[in-house]
């Protein structure tokens, strides 16, 4: 049985502020005296980081070796980060987990199925506590995404291909929503940061 800690994690596409969300709810479980651990995908390891660097500074790939790395950076980084500090009690933030897997490969034509057996190899049925979907328009985002510098793979891909990204995340949050909230996104930061609370406060009765 998992212990105390909670395992949250934000989804979302280009430009959504997941990264900025993930801080701000970190630092307001810490100051309720919760230990809080902040960290994304790919990436939340040294090995997990080098195959990030794979991800998203080459290509293309085929949708199943990209899903295939995808999940194994991800099994490093439950296995070595995330379990261990939800184990003692600790709660983890993730910017992005499996679901991203699905919105972006699935928009590159990988199929349900294949996610479906990567996911159960990889997580043996490890889920999130809770999934924060931050929604914002497409073309909303590619314009927050190019304001910042160094664009990567993801970012350069074009209009379509994120628009059903973006159907595939509400998609996913549709069929799931015990586990998943849809945040708008276009708001504020603060706004966002406020209704972010509100759900952490109301699903997982955290001050938040």
């Amino acid at each position: 049985m998992r212990a105390a800690g909670r395992f949250i994690t934000l989804e979302g596409g280009e430009g959504a502020g997941k990264s900025t969300q993930a801080r701000r709810l970190a630092a307001r479980l810490a100051q309720a005296g919760r230990p809080v651990l902040v960290t994304r995908e790919p990436g939340g390891t040294p090995g997990a980081e080098r195959i990030r660097g794979l991800l998203l500074g080459h290509g293309p790939w085929d949708p199943v070796a990209e899903a295939m790395l995808h999940f194994a950076a991800r099994r490093e980084h439950l296995v070595r980060t995330i379990r261990p500090f939800i184990a003692a009690g600790g709660w983890v933030i993730s910017d992005r987990f499996a679901d991203s897997t699905l919105a972006y490969q699935g928009a590159q034509g990988l199929r349900r199925k294949v996610w479906t057996t990567l996911a159960d190899l990889a997580l043996e049925g490890f889920a999130p506590d809770l999934t924060l979907v931050l929604d914002l328009p497409v073309t909303d985002g590619m314009g927050r995404a190019a304001a910042r510098s160094g664009a990567d793979r993801y970012e350069r891909m074009g209009r379509d291909f994120h628009e059903r990204v973006r159907a595939g995340f509400l998609a996913i949050a549709a069929g799931d929503p015990e586990r998943c909230a849809v945040i708008d996104a276009r708001h504020d930061a603060d706004a966002v940061a406020s209704e972010i609370g509100r759900i952490v406060r109301e699903r997982l009765g955290a001050t938040a």
